[in-house]
């Protein structure tokens, strides 16, 4: 198995999960509050599972932006 091959199977995992933990996360106030509109609760600690979330949203991006820019690189 080639080193092309690991980065393909690595980037296609990646962003799959990458993918079902934004679904996952729970919907913001959107670009609303940014225009003007009320905010509600723009500003709190997220916990549990939603911070869990939050992390493995961010751990998978840079998993992804890794793995392809090493694709483009090698």
């Amino acid at each position: 198995m080639s080193v092309m091959s690991v980065l393909d199977i690595l980037q296609l995992v990646s962003a799959i999960l990458l993918v079902t933990v934004i679904l996952l996360q729970q919907r913001g106030t959107g670009l609303g509050s940014a225009f003007g509109g009320d905010g509600g609760n723009a500003y709190r600690t997220i916990r549990g599972l939603e911070k869990t979330l939050v992390v493995a949203t961010v751990v998978l991006a840079f998993v992804f932006f890794g793995s392809t820019l090493a694709h483009v690189l090698l």
